[in-house]
């Protein structure tokens, strides 16, 4: 049997755990524009019971002009309080799709100090889909308290990548999607150049999932193998707006690797600088 990942649950665990006390499942789910799906509604008709909605448009820093920048530890704790869920909580995070932004909530509430948080294998889509059960019933939600434990070198800065950059001291994999990663295709986002960091690898983060369903460790190891970043060196991850980087953390922490830093500007960030060089094509060397 092929080994899964342990940041993972399977709908199976989670039905037969729904009703666990200490149990918080969060709905992170979260759409670009193109995909055209509204994930609040899509919660407010459905989700799984018990569930709460993670809105990563609102737990932010609100002081930023950048997406979805990481919300001081102090925001996190009013935010994550009032979805009644405490840092001691077993946590299971999913969204509509299946590790596409899940994984960057299960992300903040590590970084925030909570050490049991899983994901959903397959994600809400695929949950529907086998006929487990929904509910458009609001949550109950009970009063709680998260105290954060923040961890700060998880997280790479603008001036981290513009060394990392120049010196060429560590790995950077790119969750966008290919044809934003070579500049053939434009950025969601007005104002932006097209193209990457030089020196980065493009490791799409659909790329590292199948059908929703997070491949199995051999898996995640090949396809960072066929894009060119080896998990036992130094790597930070980037995306769009720091989203999707989520993923790629993911899939090194559950190789075993903990060397690894997301670059919370990602590319809303580096690609409206003046001075960031940028790339375009394939990734060299």
């Amino acid at each position: 049997m092929s080994e899964k990942s342990p940041f993972v649950v399977s709908p199976q665990w989670l039905v037969k755990h729904l009703k666990d006390p200490g149990l918080s499942i969060v709905d992170g789910s979260w759409y670009l524009p193109a995909q055209n799906r509204d994930a609040r509604a899509e919660y407010d008709a459905a989700h799984i019971p018990g569930a709460v909605f993670f809105d990563q448009d609102a737990v932010v820093d609100p002081d930023s002009d950048l997406p979805h920048t990481i919300p001081s530890p102090s925001v996190f704790e009013r935010h994550a309080s009032a979805m009644g869920i405490s840092r001691d909580d077993t946590i299971v995070v999913y969204d509509g799709l299946g590790m596409f932004t899940a994984p960057r909530v299960w992300w903040l509430f590590r970084i925030m100090g909570a050490e049991k948080v899983f994901l959903l294998d397959g994600g809400f889509d695929n949950w529907k889909k086998d006929g487990h059960i929904v509910t458009s019933t609001p949550t109950k939600i009970a009063s709680n308290a998260f105290l954060p434990k923040f961890d700060a070198s998880k997280i790479a800065s603008l001036e981290d990548l513009r060394q990392i950059v120049s010196e060429r001291s560590s790995q950077i994999a790119d969750a966008r999607p290919a044809g934003r990663f070579t500049g053939e295709e434009p950025e969601p986002r007005a104002g932006m150049r097209s193209g990457h960091m030089p020196g980065a690898r493009s490791v799409p983060a659909l790329s590292l999932s199948e059908n929703g369903y997070l491949k199995d460790i051999d898996g995640l190891r090949q396809t960072f193998t066929d894009s060119g970043i080896d998990p036992s060196r130094p790597v930070v991850t980037t995306c769009g707006s720091g989203v999707t980087a989520a993923v790629i953390s993911l899939a090194l922490e559950s190789l075993g690797s903990d060397d690894h830093k997301l670059y919370d500007g990602s590319w809303s960030e580096w690609g409206s600088q003046d001075d960031t060089p940028v790339e375009t094509g394939p990734a060299k060397g």
